[in-house]
């Protein structure tokens, strides 16, 4: 998997793969993206998106954040990133990123995690259905790990009318019946 956005974030990444190598963690690629751990434990990732290149932290959510730089992207509970969009930023902000980084690595140090509190989200009536329908649909869909059930239900009760949730359900049949989640079809 190639990391989204790399060659118009190039400069950037670089410049945040110099400010992390000055610490003791492993540079590794996961999901096709550069990520730093400690002991095997996840502690930041650098990744491109259209807008910007940010440096996720895991864990971000029990950073202090005196600077106000971190962002909840999605439905994540832990994660927080900080947002770049020029090398002169991240050089400006050097400083400040690796005072972040410390903090993050001895939350990881510490063993602190963010507790995850388990989402609750209302399954729709199309998909009760078709579990009433075909029960070995329903026996795979609940085979799924909690995240996975969580993405697919993200997917189906993001849709407005009752067509298009059904439709999205049939359209995932497949995936579910093997055992993938939302963001792992194809």
């Amino acid at each position: 998997m190639e990391m989204a956005y790399r060659g118009r974030w190039k400069g950037e990444i670089t410049a945040l793969q110099s400010i992390l190598s000055g610490f003791a963690l492993k540079e590794e690629c996961k999901w096709g993206k550069p990520c730093y751990t400690l002991d095997g434990t996840n502690v930041v990732l650098i990744q491109g998106f259209k807008e910007s290149c940010d440096l996720a932290f895991f864990q971000g959510a029990l950073l202090k954040d005196p600077k106000k730089l971190l962002v909840q992207r999605g439905q994540v509970q832990a994660m927080r990133q900080m947002q770049f969009t020029s090398t002169k930023e991240i050089a400006a902000k050097a400083a400040t990123i690796k005072s972040y980084v410390r903090e993050a690595i001895a939350a990881t140090k510490a063993g602190k995690k963010v507790e995850i509190k388990p989402a609750k989200i209302a399954v729709p009536e199309e998909l009760t259905a078709k579990f009433r329908g075909d029960p070995k649909f329903k026996r795979a869909f609940d085979a799924l790990t909690p995240g996975r059930q969580r993405g697919w239900l993200y997917h189906f009760t993001g849709a407005k009318q009752s067509a298009t949730r059904t439709s999205r359900i049939e359209k995932a049949a497949k995936a579910i019946f093997v055992g993938r989640g939302f963001l792992e079809r194809g």
